[in-house]
């Protein structure tokens, strides 16, 4: 069997070098590539293609870790997402993955969960902390789903468009070409009855989607 090959993100390089060391003595992992930030990372998962993507929730970037996991999981399809962080909140949890992560793990109990998190991932699996695992289970269910019937990525176009973005540069920050993002606009145009800008500014603010990041 091939080696698991894996990307590292975490804006502190001594965390790196500690996950690298940890991952790689194990047998049939290899490290390819590290990054710092949220853009770095992108480049590294879209230029190599890994595995696994071993994922920080808190670095610096033009989107936060979990906005830009739908455009890894479009642009990278077979790579698996497993959040590290110190986040021991359930709600993190959910939220990660509910936007595509298919692990999680606590950085305080990564050497006796990471590795078996990343060859779950790469094996096509699922790998939650236990200890929140069971809080998960005992949350109540949210609503779920974005207002009026919009699709998470039409909400993301949607927050960006109200943030002032240009068409390119939303298409730049999602890894989406411009006429993909001008059909997603179409569509929140459409779905939501209002077609200038200050209406859909309007409608982001009302429905709190310039609350979040």
């Amino acid at each position: 069997m091939s080696d698991i090959t894996i990307v590292l993100a975490d804006d502190h390089g001594i965390v790196r070098t500690g996950l690298r060391l940890l991952l790689e003595g194990e047998e049939g992992c290899q490290v390819v590539a590290e990054s710092g930030d949220v853009d770095g990372m992108l480049r590294a998962v879209l230029g190599h293609k890994p595995d696994v993507l071993v994922l920080d929730l808190n670095m610096p970037g033009t989107l936060t870790s979990l906005e830009a996991l739908p455009g890894i999981i479009e642009r990278s399809p077979n790579t698996a997402t497993v959040v590290l962080t110190m986040q021991e909140d359930p709600e993190y949890a959910r939220r990660a993955l509910r936007a595509g992560a298919v692990g999680y793990v606590l950085k305080e109990a990564a050497d006796g969960e990471l590795v078996e998190a990343v060859r779950r991932a790469a094996a096509g699996e699922t790998y939650l902390n236990p200890s929140l695992g069971a809080k998960l289970a005992t949350m109540p269910d949210l609503p779920s789903g974005p207002p009026d019937d919009l699709s998470e990525r039409e909400v993301e176009v949607l927050r960006l468009i109200a943030l002032g973005h240009t068409n390119s540069e939303i298409g730049e920050q999602l890894f989406l070409s411009v006429r993909t993002v001008e059909t997603h606009r179409a569509h929140v145009q459409q779905k939501l009855g209002r077609s200038t800008r200050a209406e859909l500014v309007r409608y982001a603010l009302d429905h709190g989607l310039l609350d979040e990041g």
